[in-house]
């Protein structure tokens, strides 16, 4: 009966606190290996005939689990079919939980790597405008040490810097 609370416990604690991804795909993990272990032992108690230790209920639910499905070994009863209908709902949600959670660690990046090139592309117009005034700058001085030195100088217009 303690080991009930316990659980009772952790589900209330887990329905007050922020879901997250990742803490959804730590319940879909308990709950797949739950099912695993609790539908192979159950599944070997209610159709014995086919199952003839846990051994082969724990491999049919984890080939279940997975979506292998070898058919080696199937539920006859009903029951033995419900447990397996559950299973395979589980081994359902817990892939898409893990392919959203991988999903959602792309996307992460993928929005901080954007995030720093639009920061970058937003400083580019200022440095620009600073090299074109440096530019501009250096190219008057130019042209004064060419008139010092009496070297002719490009018509107006050849010279002149385009941004």
């Amino acid at each position: 009966m303690a080991h009930f609370r316990f659980i009772e416990r952790r589900f209330e604690k887990f329905l007050r606190t922020q879901l997250s991804v990742r803490k959804a795909m730590g319940v879909i993990v308990y709950a797949t290996v739950a099912s695993v272990l609790i539908g192979g032992v159950v599944i070997t108690l209610v159709d014995p005939h086919d199952f003839e230790g846990v051994g082969d209920g724990l491999w049919w639910a984890l080939q279940t689990v997975t979506t292998v499905g070898y058919g080696d070994v199937v539920p006859t009863t009903p029951v033995g079919r419900v447990i397996g209908s559950v299973i395979m709902l589980e081994s359902i949600a817990f892939i898409s939980i893990v392919t959203a959670a991988i999903t959602s660690t792309f996307v992460e990046r993928a929005r901080h790597q954007n995030a720093a090139a639009l920061e970058a592309l937003g400083s580019g117009p200022v440095q620009h405008d600073q090299l074109m005034a440096q530019l501009a700058e250096v190219t008057a001085r130019l042209d004064l040490i060419q008139r010092a030195l009496g070297i002719e100088t490009p018509s107006a217009g050849e010279g002149d810097l385009q941004a």
